[in-house]
């Protein structure tokens, strides 16, 4: 190794000390979700189904955003460790003139067009109707939180996790309150079962980007930015270099994303239990999810600030610290499946029928987390070096050319038990793993050399 086990310690400490509030952040995010799944499963699993489907067709969308959004982030952290902070409030700007039109299209597109989308595809009809009813309902809130995430990642950037965290706690306690409000009907509110979590979600969304506005506006730390001091019209050139960035990011976790959320699509075909049993398994394993995607993300803000500085060895230093940080826990996460995968779906239904099916499930998330773990923690590394665009085209291949017609053909061609279908997940996810680990190791190298 090229650095001390020493230095790599302290470069562990630091990282974390960046991730932990990512962790709460996504793990309330994991909350939000959690609970939309343990509410609806309490309607029946008609219910959990149309949140399990409308909530993955939503998630398509919302990724794309995500990645575009995202590309804030390392160009903040660059521009943070080069010591030029009113770049980053040019960014955050011309983020938000994206914010406002993506969160508009994704608006206009999904009030045309799910309805025709989920009857083509054949969802099952015992639910197909709340599911559209949900999806027409969460998609009010894309606008309000595409600009939360112009804020999240201008402040993720520079370093200052905290209000990330902050935001994220407030939306899971507003999310649950609201979910009990309009799914079961309280406060002489009718129950619109179902449609009210989209309902819930679609407010919480609004609510966050608010605070978080005016969290910005008002904390000391972010004056030096200058976001607010002028109103700026759209700059194209400054558009062009996010989209550039953003682009490939928006594909690869696209790609990663909407495997998992196609497969769900998928799986709707197949009926109540085996939709409700697919929605519990994912749903845990997003939540373990979570703290790798955490690390990866401050993975990229530690690498973006070295690289700023001009350290290529502590980038490298950094990119191996968090993908092995990710390693661990999700071994830890396996072992726990292994063991305890019956207590966990006893959590959300006690349907013999679901629970079955989700146990099985949840053998097979275990089998592919430790990939998991290696492929965000990788891909996160990369995004540091602004590396986007062989990640777009790993993940592309190891997840729609490999995984997706795996799974295609268990769940559609061959009406194979369901375990077989997260088998095209294990393939992807463990593909994808190697080649991005590859591409790093070979960057880092590459970057550290003398010119």
């Amino acid at each position: 190794m090229f650095d001390s086990s020493e230095k790599r310690l302290k470069e562990g400490r630091l990282l974390l000390r960046l991730a932990a509030p990512l962790i709460v952040n996504n793990l309330s995010i994991a909350g939000m979700q959690a609970a939309d799944t343990i509410m609806a499963g309490r309607l029946g699993a008609e219910s959990l189904a149309a949140v399990a489907v409308g909530g993955s067709v939503w998630f398509l969308g919302f990724t794309v955003c995500l990645g575009l959004m995202m590309s804030i982030s390392p160009i903040a952290a660059r521009y943070y460790g080069a010591g030029e902070p009113e770049m980053i409030g040019r960014y955050t700007r011309q983020g938000l003139w994206l914010a406002a039109v993506l969160g508009l299209t994704l608006f206009t597109l999904a009030q045309l067009f799910v309805q025709p989308v989920l009857n083509h595809l054949g969802i099952d009809p015992g639910f197909r109707d709340v599911t559209i009813g949900y999806v027409r309902a969460i998609i009010f809130g894309a606008p309000g939180i595409c600009a939360f995430l112009a804020f999240r990642f201008t402040t993720e950037g520079i370093g200052f996790t905290r209000p990330i965290m902050y935001m994220s706690l407030f939306a899971l306690v507003s999310n649950v309150f609201l979910n009990w409000v309009l799914m079961y009907g309280h406060f002489g509110l009718p129950a619109y079962g179902a449609v009210g979590c989209g309902m819930a979600s679609a407010i919480t969304m609004w609510l966050i980007a608010i605070a978080m506005s005016i969290y910005v506006s008002r904390k000391p730390i972010y004056k030096a930015l200058k976001i607010f001091d002028h109103w700026a019209p759209v700059r194209m050139p400054v558009l062009k270099e996010i989209f550039a960035l953003g682009t490939p990011i928006a594909v690869t976790i696209t790609a990663e994303a909407g495997l998992f959320s196609a497969v769900s699509i998928l799986v709707g075909t197949r009926g109540a239990d085996v939709t409700a049993a697919h929605q519990i398994a994912l749903n845990f394993a997003a939540t373990m999810f979570m703290i790798p995607l955490a690390i990866s993300a401050a993975t990229t803000v530690r690498i973006g600030h070295a690289i700023g500085s001009g350290n290529y060895a502590r980038a490298r230093m950094g990119g191996m610290t968090g993908i092995s940080m990710c390693i661990v826990f999700m071994a830890c996460s396996a072992a726990f499946l292994l063991l305890f995968r019956d207590v966990v779906v006893s959590v959300y239904t006690n349907d013999p029928s679901v629970t079955e099916i989700a146990i099985s499930l949840l053998l097979m998330a275990a089998i592919f987390q430790i990939a998991d773990g290696v492929q965000i923690g990788a891909a996160g590394a990369l995004r540091g070096y602004k590396d986007t665009k062989m990640p777009m085209l790993i993940n592309t291949f190891s997840y729609w050319a490999l995984g997706f017609p795996l799974a295609y053909l268990a769940t559609v061609t061959y009406r194979a038990p369901p375990s077989y279908i997260w088998g095209g997940f294990v393939l992807g996810l463990s593909v994808a793993a190697v080649l991005l680990t590859v591409r790093f190791n070979r960057l880092s190298k590459r970057c550290m050399e003398p010119d």
